[in-house]
Formats: C-alpha cells, structure tokens, sequence
C-alpha cells in the first residue's frame, strides 16, 4: 500500500507540477489554487472523507491517500521547475524551440527528481500509517483480507485476555513506517548537497 501511494502520487503529483512551473499563467493559478484548497484541510479528515464517500476497500483507501498526497508533491515540483526555468540550459532549449513537454520530461523533471525522491522515500511510512487508520475504523481492506490496522481493530476486543493479536500488528506497522522514516532521512543525507562536505 505505502509503495503504491508513495510511487503514484509522486508521480503524478511531480508530472503536475512541473508542467504548472513551465506553463505558468492562468493554468498554474488554477492548480496552485485548487492544491491550496486540498492543503487547507487536515490530510486525514480528507482521506477518511473521500475513503468514506468511495467505499470501504483497499483501492479506495489507496486511491484517496493518493489523491490527498498529490499536492505536496505538485508544490515542491513547481518550485523546483521555477528555478530550474531560469537555468541557461533551459532557457537555451527554448530557444532552440524545444516544446513545453520536451522541457518538461528533459530538462525539467529529471533535475527536479532529487527533492522529489526524498519526499517519496519519507511519504512511504505517512502512506502506511495512513492506510492503517483507515482499516482500522473499518474504511480500508475488509475482510478476510488481512491488513495491520483491521488487524488491531478485531484485536482490541480481547485485548485483556488475548494482548498479543493486536499487539504484534501494532509493533509491525511502528517497525514499518519508522524503517522507512530513517530510510528517507538517508535518502535526503545522500542527496542534499550541502551534506557532501561532512
């Protein structure tokens, strides 16, 4: 689940904010404004919103923590496009006539990847977590499927004479979203520059 989230949103959310970067006018304003209304909203209470209005299962689960993750990768991706766009291989491209989406793909994108790397490697464990909750009010995987927080949910109920059935579940997704936590702090270390002198 986290993996999937993570991948998707990454790269739809870095494709849309790239092309918002490059394009500018009336088409940025129109997804900057729309990013910033989904911002607005605390992130859970929209994905249990949309997760409630699609149904319980775990696409739906997937695809509204999907949809929630996406602006902050469309933010990051169209900063790192506006600064790009004033580099002088960029500006040459254009004048060369290279098209908007060659200079997306090409020039744009493909130097915007570190930040959005990082990002993703850190969003893993968010997802994770995310999807947990969800099955854990009954919003995710259903039965007899098995996933961590429907897991926890079934176990609290014999949490007094049976600890360990929710317990274990619990242990593996704090095991889970932290490895892959300190997988994204080592990602960011490797790829910020400012780390490669220490």
């Amino acid at each position: 689940v986290g993996l999937f989230v993570a991948f998707a949103s990454c790269f739809a959310g870095g494709l849309l904010g790239c092309m918002s970067g490059i394009i500018g006018g009336r088409f940025d304003g129109l997804i900057m404004r729309l990013m910033d209304i989904m911002l607005s909203v605390p992130s859970l209470v929209l994905i249990m919103a949309l997760a409630a209005a699609l149904g319980p299962s775990l696409f739906n689960a997937m695809l509204a923590i999907t949809l929630v993750r996406i602006p902050f990768y469309v933010r990051l991706a169209r900063g790192q496009a506006l600064s790009i766009r004033q580099m002088g291989y960029v500006k040459a491209a254009e004048t060369f006539g290279a098209g908007r989406w060659h200079m997306v793909i090409w020039h744009v994108a493909r130097n915007a990847m570190p930040p959005l790397l990082v990002q993703l490697s850190l969003d893993i464990g968010s997802a994770i977590l995310m999807a947990s909750a969800l099955g854990f009010i009954g919003l995710g995987a259903q039965q007899p499927t098995a996933e961590w927080g429907a897991m926890v949910a079934t176990g609290r109920n014999y949490i007094l004479d049976q600890w360990w059935y929710s317990t274990f579940p619990g242990v593996a997704i704090l095991i889970t979203a932290t490895g892959f936590n300190l997988l994204g702090d080592g990602v960011r270390d490797l790829l910020d520059p400012r780390q490669q002198g220490k």
